[in-house]
């Protein structure tokens, strides 16, 4: 039986740890071919080594930091010699730097921004004129329902996941006719090392909003991913798919 994604050059961002090494894993898993993105090179040589072992397709791992666009294209040309060229792109590293408005630091801002929202104009810039020439691909931009519905200290959070929907949404639009489909995911509250890190008490709070009433799993956003970058979802653009246990209604 023929898999998902057999041999489709996928790239992941944030693609070491968590939610995008999930990714990662569903699609090597499937038969892509996969670059996997990361800042820390002893993490992603390790999450390389795991990965290969999953497959006889090729999976290599870049340290780049896709908040800097020198770097962002340098990788994707890169790439596009080594694997080939890129068919599925997915944006998934991000950061957050949690304070109060009154006391936010214009560098908290900034960072944030600049990884979360400015790298995916960076890498989807990078990749949509071989995507529209192959009239081929799927990008799929991992949000949050803190960019639907708000959180209180991370306005900075928000407002760049507010605009990858936003930025998602007219991107889409403008390659629909050309074979690319462009959705978002936005995950819930995930059991994460970030989740991790909460008391439980934070923990009962967060699940006592949740109608299923239980943190998401990894893999929960990994199959969600997975339907996106295959033909499951051919006729499905401009969209985005909300993985939180019934949070957002």
């Amino acid at each position: 039986m023929k898999k998902l994604l057999e041999n489709r050059v996928a790239l992941v961002t944030g693609g070491t740890r968590g939610i995008g090494k999930a990714i990662a894993k569903k699609f090597v898993e499937e038969g892509a071919i996969l670059a996997l993105i990361g800042l820390d090179p002893e993490r992603g040589a390790q999450a390389m080594k795991e990965l290969q072992a999953l497959t006889e397709k090729e999976v290599r791992f870049y340290a780049v930091n896709i908040a800097d666009r020198e770097q962002v294209k340098d990788l994707f040309a890169r790439v596009n010699e080594e694997l080939g060229v890129i068919e599925i792109l997915v944006n998934n590293a991000g950061v957050t730097r949690d304070n109060l408005l009154m006391k936010m630091s214009v560098e908290e801002w900034d960072e944030v921004i600049a990884t979360n929202l400015h790298s995916i104009f960076y890498t989807c810039q990078s990749v949509i004129r071989p995507m529209i020439k192959a009239r081929y691909g799927k990008i799929i931009n991992i949000t949050s329902v803190v960019g639907q519905m708000g959180n209180a200290g991370q306005s900075n959070y928000a407002a760049a996941k507010a605009g990858m929907i936003g930025f998602t949404k007219a991107l889409a639009k403008e390659v629909a006719t050309r074979g690319v489909n462009v959705n978002c995911i936005a995950p819930g509250f995930i059991e994460t090392d970030m989740t991790g890190k909460l008391h439980e008490e934070q923990k009962k709070a967060i699940i006592a909003q949740i109608p299923m009433q239980k943190l998401g799993q990894v893999d929960y956003i990994a199959d969600a991913a997975l339907f996106l970058a295959s033909s499951l979802s051919d006729y499905i653009t401009g969209q985005t798919l909300t993985v939180d246990g019934g949070m957002v209604m």
